[in-house]
């Protein structure tokens, strides 16, 4: 096996001119604020589409918001505790992914909290609001089929899935599903390509839309339910290159 190699993030500007790190103003509750940003940019990072390690460079960090590097090492450290880095002495703080039993575990536990997010969804949300989850598909056709653009279906796969939660109006809910989400969300923005996936993918979110606009509950908790554990199983059966 040949060595991994490691990445140092953030790159340069000139490689990633699309990376964007606005400065902060001092005030009491920006280390905060640094800490949200910088949890944010990790689950913006494709983590587990490269074999490469992931590595976070203290001093740019601090050089690209604007402030000195004490805030920053706080917020790495709340980084660190919840899982997310780990700090080597005399390396650097390493981006953490989890093992394969890891992840499907944490589909599972979304399967869980999604489907409940659609029972609320169902119970309590607005027509209008459900009709948005409908927006999100219009685009998609037999003439602009997900699976021949994948990366603007990948876009509003996962758009579906954090609007969904979002739309319950549960704070405990978003919170809960908040860290699980920076690892499911790479997870299915990798395997959507594979085998077909986002016919099957866009079939039943319909599916679940048709059941939400019906206040059919149970159909809906259901579906929602058995869309995810259907992603724990190909995880499972499936996960050449990604755990590697």
């Amino acid at each position: 096996m040949s060595p991994r190699t490691h990445m140092r993030w953030p790159l340069a500007d000139d490689v990633t001119p699309d990376l964007v790190l606005e400065p902060f103003a001092a005030e009491p509750n920006f280390k905060t604020r640094i800490y949200a940003t910088l949890k944010q940019a990790i689950a913006n990072m494709d983590i587990y589409a490269t074999s490469e390690d992931t590595w976070l460079d203290e001093r740019q960090l601090a050089d690209r918001l604007g402030v000195s590097r004490t805030p920053i090492r706080e917020a790495i450290a709340m980084l660190e505790q919840q899982g997310f880095v780990k700090s080597i002495p005399r390396r650097g703080i390493m981006v953490l992914r989890k093992t394969k039993r890891e992840v499907i575990e944490m589909i599972q536990v979304w399967a869980a909290l999604e489907a409940m997010a659609a029972r609320l969804v169902s119970l309590n949300a607005s027509g209008k609001d459900i009709a948005r989850l409908r927006t999100l598909f219009e685009k998609f056709h037999d003439g602009h089929k997900p699976a021949d653009y994948l990366g603007e279906y990948s876009e509003a796969n996962l758009q579906f899935h954090q609007t969904l939660i979002q739309m319950t109006d549960s704070k405990i809910l978003r919170e809960t599903t908040e860290n699980i989400l920076l690892h499911v969300r790479g997870i299915r923005k990798i395997t959507i390509g594979r085998d077909d996936r986002a016919s099957q993918s866009i079939k039943d979110h319909l599916a679940i839309i048709a059941a939400l606009e019906k206040r059919d509950t149970e159909t809906a908790e259901k579906l929602c339910r058995d869309h995810t554990l259907g992603l724990a199983a190909y995880v499972e059966k499936h996960s050449e290159g990604i755990f590697d």
